[in-house]
């Protein structure tokens, strides 16, 4: 989010209206992928990996930044990766550490919130290494969904994939550190004067 757009707090907007469909296709994907339907599952993961992107733009270009849609979108994107991994996981698809090592991040920067909320400070703003971080996870992981494809594409799709989630995991934990960076400032500053 541009430091010049004015968060409302309004909810009925369309870019909320895109995160809250975001958020009903979870279990979508989540009974898809159980269910072996991989198409299908692909192609709801490009629907909310093209919908994350979308409710943003039109967000800022419809003047709609709300402090709503600031909650919706990042727990779209977070329960997408969560049950996506889990899922992955669960068919051997990608292997249980990379699901540790991503919800281990969330874990440390969710104890962050708590303690700034009870300093009182509101939750940081996302870092733009945050978003690539996230960008790259939810593309990686149809990719290596394809990867299980016995051909060529799969091949391809593998090392696609693997690249993005490695660098995903990269970016995740970097901003992660920028946030931890960014909350002991907030907090080992002196208190202003009321």
């Amino acid at each position: 989010m541009a430091g010049n757009d004015v968060v409302s707090s309004r909810v009925l907007t369309l870019p909320n209206a895109i995160s809250f469909v975001r958020l009903l296709l979870v279990p979508v994907f989540a009974v898809l992928l159980a269910t072996g339907s991989d198409g299908w599952a692909i192609v709801v993961l490009a629907v909310s990996g093209a919908s994350d992107w979308l409710d943003g733009v039109l967000a800022r270009r419809l003047g709609q930044v709300s402090r709503l849609g600031q909650l919706l979108d990042p727990a779209a994107d977070r329960l997408f990766i969560i049950v996506t991994l889990v899922a992955l996981a669960w068919r051997d698809v990608v292997p249980w550490w990379l699901l540790a090592v991503l919800v281990l991040r969330d874990v440390v920067l969710g104890i962050m919130l708590l303690v700034l909320g009870r300093a009182g400070y509101a939750p940081l703003p996302v870092h733009l290494a945050g978003k690539a971080g996230t960008f790259a996870l939810l593309y990686a992981f149809p990719l290596l969904l394809l990867a299980e494809l016995d051909s060529w594409v799969g091949v391809v799709a593998g090392v696609v994939g693997w690249a993005f989630a490695l660098w995903g995991v990269a970016l995740y934990w970097f901003s992660g550190a920028l946030y931890l960076a960014q909350a002991a400032r907030l907090l080992r500053a002196p208190a202003e004067p009321a």
